[in-house]
């Protein structure tokens, strides 16, 4: 029986760094060893934000922000394509999702995940076989 995927948004990535939010911290790096490499599913996208935020927001030094992106990089990586940006389009004008939230449904979606572990969308909400989750809940 194939193993269930999950989709981690960039939020729960950039909790392993936030020493102000200790029970997130917690549970962020909990969900992630929980899933491992065989469960747990990044985008280049996620990993790019991340780096971002962490550097700019949280004043996580780049170079250990690079190793991190390395490390979440053992998950699945998907890489959104041309039909994926289209798909997210779609969505974006469908179910009136940010641009860059509808791509990361799309990206989970296209990766076979059954769940999105996020707090940017609404607990509980499902785009076909999707389901969104708080972990932080």
């Amino acid at each position: 029986m194939p193993v269930a995927r999950s989709f981690v948004d960039t939020n729960v990535l950039v909790y392993t760094d936030d020493a102000d939010s200790p029970s997130k911290r917690r549970r962020a790096t909990a969900l992630l060893a929980e899933l491992g490499p065989d469960r747990g599913v990044v985008s280049t996208q996620v990993l790019q934000e991340y780096f971002t935020t962490v550097t700019a927001r949280r004043g996580v030094d780049a170079a250990l922000a690079r190793q991190k992106v390395e490390a979440f990089s053992q998950m699945h990586l998907v890489v959104p394509g041309l039909d994926d940006i289209l798909a997210a389009i779609d969505l974006h004008r469908l179910h009136r999702l940010s641009y860059w939230d509808a791509l990361i449904v799309r990206s989970a979606t296209h990766a076979g995940c059954a769940v999105l572990y996020t707090e940017d969308l609404q607990a509980g909400r499902r785009f076909g076989g999707l389901e969104i989750v708080n972990p932080f809940a």
